[in-house]
């Protein structure tokens, strides 16, 4: 039997969360039998998974040392602070990451390269904010995405109360602005707001315009003109959801798809800024993030906008064009 009392960074989750981060290498059938068995007690009494935890819980397990060890945390973090001069913003909640084009936010299926969660560990771990061996349920992580291709600003929270804080946010959009450049194809005269269902096909990754009838979910999109060009434009964008690809799809079915979009957009265009500008991908950045009403943790945070400067190789794009 191993017992556990949850601190203040790792209270407001559920019992479950909890036991699959301690238990990082236990298959679910384990951890769900251990359950089923009754084998796991907050203070002293029998609880179900959706337990929500308190500080200074004390939570026990009823597993052999044997299996104890063996279902721990293993992988072993080196200290880095690469993501250092990436930094926008830190406090002891939050830190936001201007992340490069290029680099995948978490891990995709079947892949081994070092992703910007990984590099954020390492660098908390190098400040000694976070250790796995000592609080592995205590794991920070990234509150939303960006496509690997896209840059700006990603959230992370860096205990549980911040991230679950973060989701919260995430999910009202009326809390959280998210903001965005691009560069589209035409010119568009004034601005306007995009409200089409988007359905995502897991098989292909790609999203197409959908009814809600046919599985489409929500999407809100509001775009602003910045600047004309002779034959393209740049937008300001708001998302007012979160779905995959959104602005992509969205800006595509307006008939202004986005420069460089090797999915949505213009194949004979983006060849064209390929070999002019060699821009290889889309031409889309999330530049800042607004905190307007906010939840009792990052109440300190209402009014607060975190802005990442526009990638230098599209600012090039920009004045080669107004040139």
């Amino acid at each position: 039997m191993r017992e556990f009392v949850v601190t203040d960074g790792e209270s407001g989750q559920t019992l479950e969360k909890y036991i699959k981060k301690l238990l990082v290498n236990a298959p679910l059938s384990f951890i769900y039998k251990t359950f089923r068995k009754e084998d796991i007690k907050v203070n002293g009494k029998h609880a179900k998974r959706e337990t929500t935890l308190n500080e200074n819980d004390i939570v026990a397990i009823y597993i052999t040392e044997e299996a104890f060890n063996s279902f721990l945390y293993t992988d072993k973090i080196i200290p880095s602070d690469v993501v250092k001069e990436w930094i926008l913003y830190e406090d002891e909640n939050i830190l936001a990451i201007n992340k490069p084009k290029g680099i995948l936010v978490t891990d995709a299926e079947n892949s081994q390269e070092k992703t910007l969660e990984t590099m954020v560990l390492e660098y908390l771990y190098s400040k000694g904010e976070y250790d796995p061996e000592t609080s592995p349920t205590l794991k920070p992580g990234p509150a939303h995405r960006l496509d690997r291709n896209t840059s700006g600003v990603v959230l992370f929270g860096k205990n549980v109360k911040a991230l679950q804080s973060l989701f919260s946010l995430m999910k009202d959009k009326n809390s959280l602005k998210k903001r965005y450049y691009t560069l589209v194809k035409g010119v568009v005269d004034e601005g306007g707001m995009i409200d089409v269902p988007l359905k995502k096909d897991e098989k292909t990754n790609l999203v197409r315009v959908s009814s809600k009838e046919a599985g489409g979910k929500s999407a809100y999109t509001r775009y602003e003109v910045v600047h004309n060009f002779k034959e393209y434009t740049l937008l300001r964008v708001t998302l007012l959801s979160g779905r995959t690809h959104q602005i992509r799809v969205h800006m595509a079915y307006i008939n202004h798809p986005v420069i460089g979009d090797n999915k949505y957009g213009d194949f004979e265009l983006n060849k064209l800024f390929k070999e002019k500008y060699d821009l290889r991908n889309q031409f889309l950045e999330a530049y800042e993030i607004e905190f307007n009403k906010t939840n009792e943790t990052l109440k300190y945070l209402e009014g607060t906008k975190i802005n990442a400067p526009l990638d230098k190789d599209f600012m090039d794009i920009l004045q080669h064009l107004e040139n």
